[in-house]
């Protein structure tokens, strides 16, 4: 799922360029946003806000990209009080149990100009499987921000991903497939170098 993180591995497929090694996701700038079908009706939508990691590469080797993210699941909101507690239930991500999602990339390969695939495991509940996800590379080097405030100062990235995945691997499963067992995952993010 996650992140958003990824994209920072995109930029190992540009070597002229200086980066550096270690960048953070910007908690105030990080969107991990989760959309499924409701019974044929409408598509819904859900985010956690508590997302932490950090992206390692080596900028002459897009294989060494390293991503490792951990999200809070206590921290889901869909907008919808009694649908946020139910999330939280032993039903789905039954957070009393479990305290964290986490990535943690396996393998980056370069896909396009600005466009990386990145693959890895994702946890949820105990259980793991592969997430592979399409990252777009929006933006490298200094902050625009950075001319007026302070934080944004040195080196940035910023990125998008999406990916899909089947809930029920996950054992959260609730009324699907009714409500849809495809789940699409959108991450937007700013990292910053640390």
């Amino acid at each position: 799922m996650f992140r958003s993180f990824i994209l920072a591995a995109s930029l190992a497929v540009l070597p002229s360029m200086a980066v550096a090694d270690t960048y953070a996701f910007d908690p105030g700038h990080t969107e991990v946003r989760f959309f499924w079908d409701h019974a044929g009706v409408s598509e819904q939508s859900g985010e956690w806000g508590k997302v932490e990691g950090t992206v390692d590469f080596d900028p002459e080797d897009v294989t060494a990209t390293k991503i490792s993210v951990t999200i809070d699941p206590d921290s889901v909101t869909t907008g919808v009080k009694a649908l946020d507690k139910h999330m939280k239930s032993a039903d789905m991500f039954d957070v009393e149990t479990y305290e964290a999602i986490t990535f943690e990339s396996t393998s980056a390969v370069q896909s396009g100009k600005n466009t990386l695939t990145v693959t890895g495991d994702l946890t949820i509940k105990d259980k793991t499987h592969p997430l592979t996800l399409d990252v777009t590379l929006l933006h490298m080097g200094e902050h625009p921000v950075g001319k007026f405030i302070d934080y944004y100062k040195g080196e940035w990235l910023g990125v998008k991903a999406s990916g899909r995945l089947l809930r029920s691997e996950y054992g959260v499963g609730y009324a699907a497939p009714l409500t849809s067992d495809l789940i699409r995952i959108e991450i937007a993010t700013e990292l910053k170098a640390e």
